[in-house]
């Protein structure tokens, strides 16, 4: 879908904010892009729609060179969505949302019928919202304003630069919900920049980890927790992340291939003889068969009068 060839960036005074990348996003994909502050992630975001034009390398949109295509088409065909919303304050919400479809002049009962669409699909009441001005909305509300306006063409791609970065924890949560909702939906292929790596994981089908405007890996969720490519990547993420995050823990990481097994006949001595034999805490009760009877833990098998103190 989105393929990045050798892409660089270089500004007029020699920096370079992005290094040779190569990499390729797939439709319908949730691509986050994270790592920590300057090391590329928004600029590289910016170069899909050529808000930051690209001075290396090649950036291709099903096969087509982008720098083929006129900007102005190029970015009506591409939603966006920043931190600060951005939307026109003496517009309508109604009127936010049909922006793009309007300079796309699409008739007027298509406009208004998609418009409402999105307002239920992002959870605001048409009834009540169409006609309030960004003003007289609260910060999550204006941001699923600006997710729905933009939906509102239908585009292939949408870039999100830190949609969520500036709302209070609850909401911030709430609407990342709420796009992994609409992403089930409508699989659309969405570049997300975000710096906070519990957000990346959350959301992401690949995170790429940026640094210093180079890739240091590009990969899924469960695999970059497990199998960090590079010391940065693994600091950056934290090392223990992975048993905060259980989904992404293989069934393999945490099961017993050679369980502590014990016989019912057995006395509670032995059992916390045995127990410290093989550094277990918990004995699986089986019968002479092999039938599993139970699970002991180790408190269980103390005395009465032993088990806690006075």
């Amino acid at each position: 879908m989105i393929k990045f060839e050798n892409v660089s960036k270089k500004y007029d005074d020699g920096t370079e904010a992005v290094k040779s990348l190569n990499f390729e996003i797939n439709r319908g994909e949730l691509m986050v892009l994270i790592g920590p502050s300057g090391c590329g992630k928004t600029t590289t975001m910016k170069m899909i729609n050529r808000l930051i034009p690209h001075t290396g390398g090649k950036i291709t949109i099903d096969g087509q060179d982008i720098d083929s295509i006129d900007p102005v088409p190029l970015r009506r065909n591409i939603g966006y969505v920043i931190q600060q919303v951005g939307l026109f304050p003496h517009y309508t919400i109604e009127n936010n949302i049909a922006l793009i479809p309007k300079l796309k002049k699409w008739p007027e009962s298509k406009l208004k019928e998609r418009v409402t669409y999105l307002m239920d699909v992002v959870g605001l009441d048409p009834e009540v919202f169409a006609k309030r001005y960004p003003r007289e909305l609260s910060g999550g509300q204006q941001q699923r304003v600006g997710v729905a306006r933009a939906l509102a063409a239908n585009p292939d791609i949408i870039l999100m630069d830190e949609p969520f970065g500036a709302l209070d924890p609850m909401t911030r949560e709430q609407l990342q919900d709420e796009l992994l909702r609409i992403q089930a939906e409508m699989h659309k292929t969405i570049v997300f920049v975000t710096h906070d790596m519990d957000e990346a994981l959350k959301l992401g089908d690949r995170i790429a980890v940026l640094r210093d405007g180079e890739l240091l890996q590009l990969d899924t969720p469960d695999q970059l927790l497990s199998n960090p490519a590079h010391g940065f990547v693994e600091e950056f993420i934290g090392k223990n992340r992975i048993y905060q995050n259980p989904d992404y823990i293989p069934i393999t990481d945490i099961m017993r291939d050679n369980p502590a097994i014990i016989l019912p006949s057995r006395t509670p001595v032995v059992a916390i003889s045995f127990m410290r034999q093989r550094k277990t805490d918990t004995l699986i009760v089986c019968d002479e068969k092999g039938k599993l009877l139970g699970i002991i833990p180790v408190m269980n098998c103390m005395p009465k009068k032993k088990r806690f103190k006075p």
